[in-house]
């Protein structure tokens, strides 16, 4: 029976929550007794997030102690991956993406309205800790572009005024809808479907009924 051991150490002020731990320690039962390393990406995004959204040189040898790693095997992932941050981040981590489909619908604009509105550059956090801005490549929404990621959320087909509305309402403890500003449904043709529009009404195996495209209001 594999027996877990917790990493013993000088770590400063971190260390994994009894919750954060056993998801990790979830994770890690995923993988052979002796391929631990297999869950170095997971285990780093939990310190991340644990650490305020950085990983800081004492989170990044507790994953390496808790996985019975050399250090250096845990930095090496670290600072490959440009999900992972080495230095501290805001409360709200503006991800404005700037490859060819969001950069042609205006990403240049997302990223200077972040600029003026909270007076930082790329990499910088606002003096009240709240927001930072990167620059990050495709996030993989290209049909809605221009996108931006706030944490773990998608903001699609913006404008600079949007998405500055949408730092106000996040900093005033607003809801704010994910997805498109637009009222796009998904990935959907902007003002509703082009193709299709009279497919005739016909019974599915399951007995729903699928309406032509001129019926649905």
């Amino acid at each position: 029976m594999k027996v877990t051991t917790y990493p013993a150490g000088d770590y400063g002020d971190f260390a994994f929550s009894d919750e954060t731990r056993a998801k990790a320690e979830a994770v890690i039962a995923r993988y052979p007794q002796g391929r631990e390393a297999s869950a170095t990406i997971a285990l780093l995004d939990l310190a991340q997030r644990e650490n305020g959204g950085w990983l800081s040189r004492q989170a990044i040898d507790y994953v390496a102690a808790f996985l019975g790693l050399a250090p250096i095997r845990v930095y090496e992932v670290a600072s490959f991956y440009s999900m992972f941050y080495l230095e501290p981040v805001g409360k709200h981590l503006i991800q404005v993406c700037r490859t060819t489909p969001c950069w042609l619908r205006g990403s240049d604009a997302l990223t200077d309205a972040c600029k003026k509105k909270l007076g930082v550059g790329l990499r910088e956090v606002t003096e009240d800790g709240t927001y930072s801005v990167v620059e990050v490549e495709c996030l993989g929404a290209c049909a809605n572009a221009p996108m931006v990621q706030i944490n773990d959320d998608y903001y699609e087909d913006l404008t600079p005024e949007r998405l500055e509305a949408i730092i106000d309402d996040l900093r005033d403890g607003n809801a704010v809808p994910v997805g498109s500003q637009s009222g796009r449904m998904t990935s959907a043709p902007e003002g509703g479907p082009e193709t299709l529009r009279e497919v005739p009404a016909r019974e599915l195996g399951s007995g729903l009924a699928v309406k032509p495209a001129a019926e649905e209001s």
